[in-house]
């Protein structure tokens, strides 16, 4: 049964090449990929389900017993993630079908969307820290490609610009790694962090952990987000919605992983950059959303708003607060990619992208402008849709661990993300419409269905939470106590 944990990485691969070779065939692409990520789905949850009963689960490969050999690793914080990120893949595929178009359907946008996914299902079940760093090079080479579909001038600069950051931040890994190797002598993640628990986490070792800081910073969007706002905005509308449900969250797990399990001393070194740069974060974030005149940038600073927050979590260290990052994090993956679809269409159906220049789509198009509204209501943290109990639980985290200053940032936060997204609401649904009978344009089913579908699981993240407890709860008390990660692994 553990030959599993390997699927949801090697299933997508596999996927890929086959895809390759069948670039005509658009209709067989999307059976394919399709039924390839719906099955990766049904692997994650069986998983899950038997990590509640047997514990941590691992795969060594070729007989090396940690921590000699290459091992991926399956816990519960791990597979909520794979789980999740599967199936909002699955459902952006949906609207893929309806809106991608055939030109970029032959341009291999099916094999790259399945590399991607497994880059960063890769990234989440990996147990050693260089195959963390190969894994998100899969992903990045992925992401190279499909945030350069269709080659316009500005999609060529805005690419060139997230290649450049992301080839410096893979430098910056492999000299962190080369340190952190020189020093421990193992990249065994669960066997790093018992080295450093042997002989202390010395200046040395958090200077490495400093530097490991920056480089997930840079990947999950924390302060170091400038080049996030123009990449984000340029590839097509289903790249957008992956990178910002995908790309940041595997920077936000690798930030979680490493500071609760390999470097889990020097806490008030570590974990107050952490909290200085996730508030800094937040601040930035609500001024770019604030200050935002078109949808774009107002969705891609709400990212860069959930990012802070999340790690608001990490940063405060009570186990609370880390269960409402996991409940958090969850949401946030389903949430951006419904708003990233909902924003693309509205720019599809308008032709606009400037927030004044829209009004009145309720009226042609009721229940999408309801979506919409759901879905502001859950990033606000209202209840009782998704973002509440996660926004709760890091609030009662920050109580406890008395970081005021984060618990107001964040909980401001959530005024500003209410009021820039009913900004797009009151402007753009209400009022005279803009748009004639002659170019109104219909909403494509598929697109309909995943907005429907993530818009269900958003409600079900709220009034259903009860039913992932059980999951939120292990992974959260996995994180707060590693030992029980550690004697799985070099016990087990």
């Amino acid at each position: 049964m553990n030959n599993l944990i390997v699927l949801p990485l090697i299933i997508p691969i596999i996927t890929a090449v086959v895809l390759v070779f069948l670039r005509d065939q658009i209709v067989l692409q999307r059976i394919i990929s399709f039924v390839t990520m719906g099955f990766v789905c049904i692997v994650s949850f069986i998983l899950l389900n038997i990590v509640q009963t047997e514990g941590i689960i691992r795969l060594d490969f070729s007989g090396w017993m940690p921590p000699f050999g290459i091992l991926f690793v399956a816990d519960s914080f791990s597979l909520l993630l794979v789980l999740t990120s599967s199936i909002v893949t699955l459902i952006c595929l949906l609207y893929a079908f309806s809106m991608m178009g055939q030109r970029y359907e032959k341009m291999f946008f099916y094999p790259f969307v399945l590399f991607l996914v497994a880059g960063v299902n890769g990234s989440f079940l990996t147990g050693d820290i260089f195959n963390l760093f190969v894994c998100f090079e899969v992903m990045l080479l992925a992401s190279y490609v499909l945030v350069a579909f269709g080659g316009g001038k500005r999609q060529l600069r805005e690419s060139l610009k997230y290649v450049l950051i992301n080839v410096v931040a893979s430098w910056m890994f492999l000299v962190a790694l080369a340190f952190l190797y020189g020093s421990v002598k193992t990249l065994n993640m669960a066997h790093i962090a018992q080295r450093v628990a042997e002989v202390g986490q010395d200046p040395l070792i958090t200077t490495v952990a400093i530097l490991f800081l920056i480089v997930f910073s840079l990947k999950a969007g924390l302060l170091l987000f400038f080049w996030l706002p123009g990449s984000y905005s340029v590839p097509p509308t289903v790249v957008q919605a992956l990178f910002a449900a995908l790309l940041t969250k595997v920077g936000i797990y690798a930030l979680i992983r490493t500071f609760t399990l390999m470097f889990p001393l020097q806490q008030e070194v570590t974990h107050t950059i952490i909290g200085i740069m996730a508030g800094l974060t937040i601040i930035a974030g609500c001024m770019g959303a604030l200050a935002g005149r078109d949808v774009y940038t107002i969705a891609t600073y709400n990212v860069i708003i959930g990012t802070g927050f999340i790690l608001i979590g990490l940063a405060v260290g009570t186990e609370s607060a880390m269960a409402g990052a996991i409940y958090y994090l969850i949401h946030d993956i389903v949430a951006k990619a419904l708003l990233f679809l909902l924003i693309g269409m509205m720019i599809y159906l308008t032709g606009e992208t400037v927030v004044k220049k829209m009004s009145g789509l309720i009226q042609i198009y009721p229940i999408f402008g309801w979506i919409y509204f759901i879905l502001m209501l859950a990033l606000a943290g209202i209840p009782p849709f998704s973002g509440f109990i996660g926004k709760v639980l890091i609030g009662q985290g920050a109580i406890e661990a008395h970081s005021y200053i984060l618990l107001a940032l964040g909980f401001a936060s959530s005024i500003i993300v209410l009021y820039s997204l009913l900004r797009i609401f009151l402007a753009s649904f209400f009022g005279e419409t803009t748009i004639s009978p002659e170019d109104k344009k219909p909403i494509p089913k598929g697109a309909y269905t995943s907005f429907i579908l993530l818009a269900i699981s958003i409600i079900y993240l709220g009034i259903g939470a009860e039913s992932i407890a059980v999951y939120v709860k292990d992974a959260a008390e996995t994180l707060m106590n590693p030992s029980i990660y550690i004697d799985a692994i070099l016990k087990g």
